[in-house]
């Protein structure tokens, strides 16, 4: 049996910063402090760079767990702890030894990449897709693009599939040039705007329609317009599968382009 592979999904909220966010900002706040705190009996047996790598995996923990900022926010708190709890004079926020400055300045440096790293790995994470519906329907789209007697037949039923899919009030399918600059769903489930990326799993949808652009053999051939419904927001495995289905209408719409093949 085929397995595909997807980025996991954050859970979206319906209200205000997801839940997951927000105790991942509490944990990049109180966590370092936490440690530190557990550290206090060990601080004088144990050299300062090994109480900061300890402060580290904090910090991973965190950002792997939370996200970006709260990677960061936990960093910076790690650096602060660290200076008030395990360097001379204890209990200050200050640092005598030019060591522990160096130690401190390394672990709020070193805890702000790794933050960045683990966050970009939660991303990237990949999943095991057991959704049997999302499975059927590339598989489906996949078979009628090589049965069908017209591309349009395809574009027609990845627009509808679209709809429901997506949730979407709407979808129409623009062949031709693009026009104007909407937001644009990608191939890898996010949206990007004319200002950045569009946090869709905190924000919604944007209040617009988006194209979805059908590629063939590296062509542009045209792109979906998605009006978004009211209904919630679409999980970043349906926009993945998406943007597979609209690789599908490339696919057939390159294939018209290229025309039959004949016996020279």
């Amino acid at each position: 049996m085929a397995v595909i592979t997807l980025p996991r999904p954050a859970r979206p909220a319906r209200f205000g910063i997801p839940l997951r966010d927000t105790l991942a900002l509490v944990a990049a706040v109180a966590g370092p402090l936490a440690v530190a705190g557990l550290l206090v009996p060990f601080r004088t047996h144990l050299a300062g760079a090994n109480l900061a790598l300890i402060l580290v995996v904090v910090v991973v923990a965190v950002a792997a767990n939370g996200h970006r900022g709260a990677g960061a926010l936990a960093a910076l708190s790690s650096a602060v702890w660290f200076d008030f709890f395990l360097t001379r004079p204890y209990e200050h926020f200050t640092i005598s030894s030019s060591d522990d400055i160096t130690t401190a300045v390394l672990l709020l440096a070193v805890g702000l990449a790794v933050s960045q790293l683990a966050a970009r790995a939660r991303r990237l994470k990949v999943v095991t897709v057991t959704d049997a519906g999302h499975l059927a329907l590339i598989h489906e789209t996949a078979q009628l693009a090589q049965r069908a007697a017209s591309a349009d037949a395809v574009v027609e039923h990845v627009r509808r599939e679209l709809t429901g899919l997506l949730g979407l009030d709407g979808c129409r399918f623009e062949y031709g040039s693009l026009l104007g600059h909407p937001p644009q769903l990608g191939q890898d489930g996010a949206v990007t705007t004319a200002h950045g990326r569009w946090d869709v799993d905190r924000r919604g949808w944007p209040h617009e329609e988006i194209e979805l652009r059908a590629v063939g053999n590296g062509h542009y051939y045209g792109r979906f317009m998605l009006r978004p419904g009211t209904g919630g927001i679409a999980p970043l495995q349906a926009r993945l599968v998406a943007g597979t289905l609209a690789d599908q209408v490339g696919a057939a719409l390159a294939d018209v382009a290229a025309g039959p093949v004949t016996d020279s």
